[in-house]
């Protein structure tokens, strides 16, 4: 208690104290404000001060973002993406971006830009206070004129403006710039300063960063810039988009030249480089996209697609997002298989077009407005094929006429068809110096998919002509009939339901009754033809014989068949015998895919044109293939088995049916539909398809380790002529493919699985034969070897006298075994005996 007493006397008397210091103080200032003029005026400044801080503070600096964002900043950069390879072959890009570090830039560039922006950068604080003072005079004299004053920005306060603030014209903006400088020069280094300026300064031509500019306008990197190239790229941040055209060229040189003796003054050149830098012209490239290796507008646009439906388009959807993310993808694309597969559907397309007249412009614009150069631009209509260019018609007199180009030049133009009008844009070709000619593409089209088999990469994708006459994507995004290509899969159906390649078929006539509405509907072969009486399911198939196959689809059941489509992946449709030849939509990737199925004895892999993602740190963020190989790493091998990967992949056909299939579709290429592929002398299966008009044409095959498909048709589905074939027009497609990437494709056969058999037969009949060769004619064999599973194959036939004389044999050859002293097996009066299944057989399997 005497404590608690203690203690509240002690805070009293303390509080007192307090209380006589303040009264002494309020008496002091009381009699000083009254007696010193000066101090009244002291106090009046300082609350003025304090006054003018508040109100800055709470209109500029109460809402500023903190400096050290700055530390952990990722800038937006584009996607890259490689090939199978690893080579980089396309970008997906809004803007010029390219990150370096300090070490990377080149002194002599360094030096250009502070010479330029800011010669005290590595002495001051964040403020030039000297720049601030004219920056403020050139404000006041230009204040209300409407004429832009000049910044006095210190490349720390263009940090602060380009990242943090932005680009706002005001006092208030320039204050910001101040405070921040301050605290980016308290949490940055000069050199991480000076690094996030040249990586982020925008100088024209869409890029940003001195690397990007260096290749947007010399078409080099910064390492490779002449003194004069780097004095030119440190004019750029006063007006990016004025210094870099030809009509401001005196001044951009004039300006060029002021920055080389700026240098020299601050020694940082000598006299003589600066000169020699000075007598050079500006020597600037014209404005061009980045010319990649591959040319795969259509495999790169179904690329882009799935990455923004993954990852998002812009910076707001995501750190991943493909136009600021900085990703790294590794795509399957094959650059030669592509260059190939875009070679072959082209020359196709050409060769049924060549001789049809102009069918019309590929888009138009209006030419009234005055500013087709733009228009033109924005289209983004192009084409890259031999050497041939897009323009608009601008105007014509009778057949001769004037062409313009994207890049604002202009031309005569001659073969100007009856129906072209100005405000056309149409393809041409020069002819001569000036002239051009007018060019037609193809008014058909088509789509055309190569693909790995065994694990589903798609290694190369042709949606049309050229992805720069139009996004559009014909290998997966049009919806055809595909004709007899779906028939394999019908026969396949029937193999998994007791019938085999040896079955006899009836090739006559079909018909159904659909009720009392539709009738009866008769089914006929292709070009209307009759029956031909009784055939090998092999036959049918390989000439692709209607009648032979609704019968096997109605004999098998229509449900069973569509349910085998189903399980490949082809589409879903409803059980009609129509379905059986192919009246059914679907897409050229899906039927690659599904004879990728085949050719993988029944295994199928989802077909995928992205293999991994690494973000901008290389770090994987998303792969195709998430299988776990443990093990796989370890630093020394532990004695024990091998680490295996899973199996990927779904089995969607029995292997064995798969095998039988793709043996029959063998028979296409050497004696069928398909025959113009037997001279490639490569083991090849594959179908040709031709719907009815017939609209579309159709082949899908390849080889063990290459699958391709392609159709051709109009994009509005119309007759291709009586002539038009799957084997006249779409099986040489494939052909060219083979033959411009004739190293690719490895002469090994088909792999049998196990649980088949192979017997020979004879060809036409479907017998099991037990003398005689296959001949190496396989088109015109008699005997050919075929593929039964189990007990399904031929059985022999004995006529009579063929016992004795066998038996005589066997007996004959025990006799010999016995004395080797080989014992035979015991038989049981009740079995029969199985002695050596080659002896008393006499076939091979």
């Amino acid at each position: 208690m005497a404590e608690e007493i203690q203690e509240q006397s002690r805070f009293a008397a303390l509080r007192e104290s307090g209380l006589a210091r303040w009264r002494s103080a309020s008496a002091w200032y009381r009699a000083k404000w009254h007696d010193s003029r000066r101090f009244r005026l002291a106090n009046y400044v300082l609350g003025a001060l304090l006054a003018v801080w508040f109100v800055v503070w709470l209109t500029v600096a109460r809402g500023l973002p903190s400096a050290d964002k700055l530390l952990t900043y990722q800038p937006p950069l584009p996607t890259m993406v490689r090939g199978y390879d690893g080579e980089i072959v396309s970008s997906y890009a809004r803007e010029r971006r390219v990150q370096l570090r300090f070490v990377d830039f080149p002194e002599p560039m360094i030096n250009a830009f502070l010479s330029a922006e800011d010669k005290t950068f590595w002495t001051h604080g964040g403020i030039d206070y000297f720049g601030l003072a004219g920056a403020v005079v050139d404000y006041a004299t230009k204040f209300g004129s409407g004429e832009r004053a000049r910044g006095g920005s210190t490349i720390t306060q263009q940090v602060a403006k380009n990242i943090l603030i932005g680009d706002e014209y005001s006092v208030t903006r320039k204050l910001k710039e101040m405070i921040l400088a301050r605290r980016i020069e308290g949490v940055l280094t000069k050199q991480q300063i000076l690094e996030l300026y040249l990586n982020e300064i925008p100088l024209g031509r869409q890029s940003f960063g001195v690397q990007a500019a260096a290749r947007a306008y010399f078409d080099k990197d910064v390492g490779d810039l002449a003194l004069q190239e780097a004095a030119f790229l440190a004019i750029l941040p006063k007006a990016p988009e004025r210094y870099g055209r030809t009509k401001f060229e005196s001044q951009a040189i004039e300006r060029r030249n002021w920055v080389l003796d700026q240098m020299v003054k601050n020694g940082w050149a000598t006299q003589a480089q600066a000169a020699a830098a000075q007598a050079m012209p500006l020597g600037l490239k014209p404005r061009h996209t980045e010319n990649y290796t591959a040319d795969a507008g259509y495999f790169l646009e179904e690329v882009r697609r799935q990455l923004i439906e993954k990852f998002g388009e812009k910076a707001e959807d995501g750190v991943h997002s493909v136009y600021a993310g900085g990703l790294w993808v590794r795509t399957s694309l094959d650059t030669q298989l592509q260059t190939a597969a875009q070679n072959s559907l082209r020359a196709a397309l050409l060769r049924y077009g060549g001789g049809r007249a102009w069918h019309g412009p590929i888009a138009r614009i209006d030419l009234d407005d005055g500013n087709w150069q733009t228009q033109l631009i924005t289209s983004n209509i192009s084409i890259k094929y031999q050497n041939w260019r897009t323009g608009v018609v601008l105007s014509r007199s009778g057949p001769s006429g004037q062409i313009g180009f994207s890049d604002g030049k202009t031309a005569d133009l001659i073969g100007v068809p009856d129906n072209m009008k100005p405000g056309d844009i149409t393809a041409v070709a020069p002819v001569n110096s000036g002239t051009y000619a007018v060019r037609t593409v193809p008014e058909v089209s088509g789509g055309m998919v190569v693909e790995d088999p065994q694990n589903g990469r798609v290694l190369a994708m042709q949606g049309g002509f050229d992805a720069r006459l139009g996004s559009f994507n014909r290998a997966t995004q049009a919806s055809r009939q595909p004709g007899s290509t779906i028939k394999p899969f019908v026969y396949a159906t029937a193999l998994d339901n007791g019938m085999t390649p040896a079955s006899m078929v009836v090739d006559g006539t079909f018909c159904v009754y659909q009720g009392a509405a539709l009738g009866e509907k008769c089914f006929r072969n292709f070009g209307n033809e009759g029956g031909s009486g009784s055939h090998t399911m092999r036959w049918g198939l390989e000439q692709s014989r209607n009648l032979m196959t609704v019968r096997v689809a109605n004999d098998v059941g229509m449900d069973k068949v569509v349910r085998t489509i189903k399980a490949v992946g082809i589409g879903e449709y409803e059980p009609y015998l129509s379905m059986a030849l192919g009246a059914g939509d679907t897409t050229v990737l899906k039927m690659v895919s599904a004879y990728g199925a085949l050719a993988n004895q029944g295994r199928q892999h989802a077909p995928t044109l992205i293999d991994y993602v690494q973000d901008r740190n290389g770090k994987v963020i998303w792969r195709a293939d998430n299988r776990r190989c443990d093990g796989c790493n370890m630093a020394q091998w532990d004695g024990k088995p091998m680490p295996r990967l899973n199996a990927t992949g779904k089995q969607v056909i029995d292997p064995r049916t798969a095998y039988q299939t793709v043996h029959m579709l063998e028979g296409v290429v050497t004696r069928g539909t398909a025959i113009t592929l037997r001279d490639l002398g490569l083991p090849l299966f594959g179908k040709t398809g031709t719907t009815s008009g017939p609209t579309n044409v159709w082949f899908v095959g390849g080889s063990p380790d290459i699958i391709a498909g392609v159709y051709i048709g109009y994009d509005q589905p119309r007759s291709l002529g009586g002539y038009a074939q799957g084997g006249r027009i779409a099986a040489p497609v494939f052909k060219q493919l083979v033959q411009e990437t004739r190293g690719r494709w490895k002469d090994i056969p088909f792999r049998v699985p196990e649980g088949v058999r192979m017997v020979k037969i004879d060809r036409v009949s479907g017998k099991r034969v037990f003398g005689g060769t296959p001949a190496n004619d396989e088109a015109k064999a008699s005997i050919i070897w075929e593929a039964f599973k189990p007990d399904t194959e031929p059985k022999r036939t004995v006529r009579e006298g063929e016992v004795t004389a066998k038996q005589a044999v066997i007996d004959a050859l025990r006799r010999a075994q016995g004395a080797r002293g080989i014992a035979a097996a015991p038989a049981e009066d009740d079995a029969p005996v199985e002695q050596n299944f080659v002896e008393d057989q006499g076939g091979i399997y």
